[in-house]
C-alpha cells in the first residue's frame, strides 16, 4: 500500500506482497498516481491499453486503485493487480472503499 507523501505529491511503496515494484511514482502517472491525484477509485480492465501505464509487475493484466482520503487529501492507496483481464469490477470497488475509508478512520496517519 503505497503512501503519499504530502510535500512531494509522490507515493513511496510501503509494506506489499508480491514482486519487486517501483519504489516512488508521482501523483498523476500511472494508475497508481491518476488514482491518487483525481482521488477516486480506478479500475482498469486491460493495463495494455492503459496509456502511460506504469508495468511493475510484467503478469499484471488489470488494476484497481483505491486512495485512502484524510480531510480530502490522498494519503495512502490501496493497489491490487490481477493477472487476468477485467478481474475488478464494481463490488470489488465498492468494498475496497469501505476498507479504505476503515483505513482513513482508524489509523494515524
Amino acid at each position: 500500500m503505497p503512501e503519499a507523501s504530502r510535500t512531494k505529491n509522490k507515493l513511496l511503496l510501503g509494506p506489499f506482497q508480491g514482486k519487486p515494484a517501483c519504489q516512488w511514482i508521482n501523483f498523476g502517472k500511472g494508475v497508481c498516481g491518476t488514482a491518487a491525484e483525481r482521488r477516486e477509485t480506478v479500475i482498469v480492465p486491460d493495463v495494455l491499453n492503459w496509456e502511460g501505464h506504469i508495468a511493475c509487475d510484467a503478469d499484471s493484466r488489470s488494476e484497481i486503485v483505491v486512495p485512502i482520503l484524510v480531510n480530502g487529501e490522498t494519503v495512502a492507496i490501496i493497489d491490487i493487480d490481477c493477472a487476468e483481464p477485467s478481474g475488478f469490477d464494481e463490488v470489488d470497488k465498492n468494498g475496497l472503499e469501505v476498507l479504505a475509508a476503515v483505513l482513513a478512520e482508524s489509523c494515524d496517519w
